[in-house]
């Protein structure tokens, strides 16, 4: 019994406690009388005293029943936890994704502010990790060109030269269409290309006609049957616009590769099922796999569909690393056929734009810069390497991130969150929410009208061309004339306080062909034994 007359007083129940006295303290001194200032403090104190009941007795919150009207305080620390982080607690490198330093440089490049540093780096050096270019005392004149690489030129009537850094794949549903549209005025303007993502080409990407990669993926967005096959006819009728310059079929991506994604019905509108051709009040599904090809071979047979379909650009895919001998199945198809793709688009698991599962996001597919390596290594091994450009996503957004990722076999590079940051995106990781506090990744029109299109795609603009300068001052203080010269004798990474290996010596290369002269390293030998074109499955007993 003492107990329970003390408990009141406990710190536990002590809100409550002190709000039954103020309710019942103001409500006798205001004795009725409405104009009375203890009035409103009846009202405040009554409020509190209906809350602490609700807590006792709900059954969905434990703590709230512990700790009834002063937990809520946990629930409200916790909402703004990221921005106290952010804003309070957070230094220049350690932000995650991406680190303080990284967002405010593209910001300052975006809007042409000074984006200079001073007093020295703030990177411990003898970190193990840390990387660092090997510059040249014979310095070149930093170049002015454009630079760019040709995509299709061996087999392609229309092949396309691609600027060295484009907007990655991001979807209209995914960013809202302010968003879209400005990204696609500043490719315009900045002369690059924008990856559609695989919601479909939607009119925000044809507005202002930049160049545009239409994306397929398993969904066939924009180019499917209502059964959810692929149609090949509304793929040409699309596929001939002149803004698409690319073809880029999608087999996985970084932030969630091998998973498949449903939007709901409910979220399915009238724009989005137009733009996207699936039916209204049904769930819009995103198979996992492909229906239009099961077997590496048929993928390549696929590709030459699309390319011949769409009257000869450059047809290609993306794909974040798995199984290594997934990717030798397709390499040994090529041989096998005959039929090659003009591209690969290199995914990196640190990929992600969107919303994915924690363990899909975290624990599932190869980061870029070894998935980089692997492929660069593959098609040089097989002698296809001088026929197949080569791009790479995955949290790319300087211009030291562009030339380490072309040293390890880049032909050009793609961003999205670092374009997401020239839009305004401020991290505050609620993409997937539709709270999105800038208007970027976000469906709701009134959010979306903060975005200004004229303004945002002007930094769009600003932030591509901004990289590029500094890619060529890398490039120019290396010694070299272009950034595609880049090699792995050109990168170091710290592998220990008082050890240092050049990319050379971490990612060696194989001779061109070597794998079909049978001279296979220790990396490759067992995934390539198992490999096999016409199936993705490992041939368990192979021998060759």
């Amino acid at each position: 019994m003492l107990r329970l007359l003390i408990l009141p007083f406990t710190p536990r129940f002590v809100a409550l406690t002190v709000s039954v006295a103020g309710f019942l303290a103001s409500a006798a001194a205001a004795r009725g009388d409405w104009s009375s200032p203890f009035f409103l403090a009846t009202l405040v104190f009554g409020a509190l005293c209906a809350l602490g009941l609700h807590d006792l007795y709900q059954r969905e919150h434990a703590i709230l029943r512990a700790y009834p009207i002063s937990a809520h305080l946990r629930f409200l620390l916790e909402d703004i936890r990221p921005e106290l982080r952010q804003y309070f607690f957070e230094d220049n490198k350690d932000g995650r994704p991406f680190s303080r330093d990284t967002r405010a440089i593209v910001y300052q490049r975006a809007k042409m502010n000074i984006d200079k540093r001073p007093f020295g780096t703030e990177i411990d050096v003898y970190e193990e990790g840390f990387e660092w270019l090997r510059h040249s005392i014979a310095a070149r004149p930093v170049s002015h060109e454009q630079f760019r690489t040709r995509v299709g030129a061996a087999r392609c009537a229309l092949p396309y030269d691609i600027s060295l850094l484009n907007v990655s794949a991001m979807s209209f549903g995914a960013l809202s269409g302010n968003a879209i549209r400005a990204l696609n005025l500043g490719a315009r303007k900045g002369e690059f290309a924008q990856d559609t993502g695989e919601g479909g080409f939607s009119p925000y990407h044809r507005e202002s006609g930049g160049d545009i990669v239409w994306q397929i993926a398993s969904g066939y967005f924009g180019c499917r049957t209502r059964a959810g096959a692929f149609d090949p006819e509304t793929f040409a009728e699309i596929a001939a616009s002149d803004q698409i310059k690319m073809i880029e079929v999608k087999l996985s991506q970084g932030a969630k590769p091998g998973h498949g994604g449903v939007l709901p019905a409910s979220k399915v509108s009238a724009e989005i099922a137009q733009i996207r051709g699936v039916p209204m009040g049904e769930d819009c599904v995103s198979p996992s796999a492909h229906s239009a090809f099961s077997t590496p071979i048929e993928l390549l047979l696929f590709l030459a569909r699309l390319r011949e379909l769409s009257g000869g650009k450059p047809v290609g895919f993306k794909f974040c690393v798995g199984q290594p001998w997934e990717f030798l199945a397709i390499c040994k198809a090529m041989l096998e056929t005959g039929i090659h793709p003009d591209f690969i688009v290199v995914d990196g698991k640190e990929g992600g734009t969107g919303s994915a599962p924690l363990e899909f996001m975290d624990h599932i597919g190869m980061p870029m810069r070894d998935g980089l390596s692997f492929v660069h290594h593959a098609l040089i091994g097989v002698g296809l390497r001088e026929t197949i450009r080569i791009g790479a996503a995955g949290k790319i957004a300087t211009g030291f991130d562009m030339a380490r990722a072309l040293a390890l076999g880049a032909d050009w590079c793609n961003s999205g969150r670092g374009f997401m940051f020239a839009l305004g995106c401020i991290q505050s990781l609620s993409c997937h929410t539709d709270r999105c506090p800038t208007g970027v990744a976000t469906q709701d029109a009134s959010r979306a009208r903060a975005l200004v299109v004229a303004d945002k795609a002007e930094r769009v603009r600003n932030f591509h061309r901004a990289t590029l300068i500094a890619l060529a001052e890398l490039a120019a203080a290396a010694g070299l004339d272009h950034p595609s010269q880049f090699a792995p004798e050109h990168f170091c990474r710290r592998i220990s306080p008082h050890e240092a290996a050049s990319f050379a010596e971490l990612y060696p290369a194989p001779a061109p062909g070597a794998f079909l002269a049978g001279e296979i390293d220790a990396r490759f030998a067992d995934a390539w034994r198992r490999a096999r074109g016409d199936s993705f499955r490992p041939a368990q007993h192979a021998t060759a």
